[in-house]
């Protein structure tokens, strides 16, 4: 009886049978992580601009209703650039190319509410590339978060969902 070779190997069945399963698990995977990371970036957006809550506050209650780097107005300098939020100046200074800053609004009195947008862009997903997310201040300094169509309720934060 002739002596048989033992098994070095896979055999082509084994293989595509791997092939198929390794396919159908990225079919599967690929979109629900690439949603994943659109929603972080929607996330991170969302967390720059309540970052600049702190300024606004400090603002309103030092009775400084203007935005500028002069005496006696709301210094903008100390908020944080980002590489996903659009290029917008800030009162009317330059920032560096490639960088985004939160845009403030402050009220025309002390007593009153304000505003902070951020406009997705730069190195964000081309899916929530110009989405802006707006965080409004009322007058008893309360604040609520609204994202727009853009973003969508599938990327948005449940806290911040468009309106």
């Amino acid at each position: 009886m002739p002596r048989q070779r033992p098994q070095a190997g896979f055999t082509l069945i084994e293989l595509m049978i791997v092939v198929a399963i390794v396919a159908t698990l990225a079919a599967i995977a690929i979109p629900v992580y690439q949603t994943y990371v659109i929603r972080s970036q929607v996330t991170r957006a969302m967390d720059e601009a309540s970052s600049a809550k702190l300024l606004v506050e400090d603002c309103i209650t030092s009775g400084k209703v203007q935005l500028g780097s002069s005496r006696g107005q709301c210094d903008v300098s100390s908020l944080g650039v980002s590489d996903i939020l659009l290029d917008q100046p800030q009162d009317g200074t330059s920032i560096p190319a490639g960088t985004g800053v939160p845009q403030l609004q402050l009220p025309q009195t002390a007593a009153g509410g304000g505003w902070i947008f951020v406009t997705l862009g730069n190195h964000a997903s081309p899916l929530v590339t110009g989405g802006k997310i707006t965080l409004t201040r009322d007058p008893n300094g309360s604040w609520t978060c609204k994202s727009d169509a853009t973003i969508g309720t599938k990327y948005a934060p449940s806290n911040c969902q468009p309106g």
